[in-house]
C-alpha cells in the first residue's frame, strides 16, 4: 500500500500544497488556501489509495530546495519524483521538460511535441501542460508560444511572468 504525507509551502508566489509518496513528489498544487489544500489531499488520497498525513518533516528536503530555488541559489532540482499521476503522452512530455529544458530557457510547444516525436500534437503538448502535477518542479512554465507568447498556465499568468522573472527570461515586475 503506498503512504504520502502533505505540507503546506508559503511560496514568494503564493502558497502551495506538497505531496509526496514512498516513491518521491507526487503533487505541487498552486494557491493552496485552507480548502484547496484539503480538496487537493482528499482527491491525491482517492488516486493513490491512500489517506495522506500532514508531515512536514517527510517534506523538508522538498521545502528545503524550493527555498533555494526561490532565493536564486538552485537552478536544478534533485528530487525523486511519482510519476504516478500522469501516463502516456503526458507523461513523456513532461519527463522531457524535466530533463531537457534547464533553467533559464523555454521551448515552444511545437518544439516539445517535435522533442517527443510527436510533431503533430503541439496543442497535445498544452494539455500535458495543463495536467502537470508537479509544476515549478517540473517547469511547465518554460513552455510558451512558438511565436514568443507567454501562453498560458494552470497557476495563472502572473506566477508565470513571476518564475520566468526568477530564471532571468523576463525583466522583474517594476512593482
Amino acid at each position: 500500500m503506498t503512504s504520502a504525507a502533505w505540507t503546506r509551502y508559503d511560496a514568494p508566489i503564493g502558497p502551495l500544497l506538497l505531496a509526496a509518496t514512498d516513491e518521491g513528489l507526487v503533487l505541487v498544487v498552486f494557491r493552496a488556501d485552507e480548502v484547496t489544500a484539503a480538496r487537493a489531499v482528499e482527491a491525491v488520497g482517492r488516486r493513490l489509495g491512500c489517506t495522506p498525513v500532514e508531515d512536514a518533516a517527510r517534506l523538508a528536503p522538498v521545502t528545503a530546495q524550493l527555498d533555494e530555488y526561490f532565493a536564486g541559489s538552485r537552478k536544478d532540482f534533485d528530487l525523486p519524483l511519482d510519476w504516478s499521476l500522469i501516463t502516456g503522452f503526458q507523461r513523456r512530455v513532461l519527463r522531457e521538460l524535466a530533463e531537457g529544458v534547464p533553467y533559464g530557457t523555454v521551448v515552444g510547444y511545437q518544439d516539445l511535441a517535435d522533442r517527443v516525436g510527436e510533431p503533430d500534437a503541439a496543442r497535445a503538448v498544452g494539455g500535458a501542460m495543463g495536467a502537470n502535477p508537479l509544476p515549478v518542479v517540473v517547469p511547465c512554465h518554460r513552455v510558451i508560444e512558438s511565436g514568443g507568447g507567454i501562453g498560458g498556465f494552470g497557476g495563472g499568468l502572473e506566477i508565470k511572468r513571476h518564475l520566468l522573472a526568477l530564471e532571468g527570461v523576463l525583466p522583474a515586475p517594476l512593482f
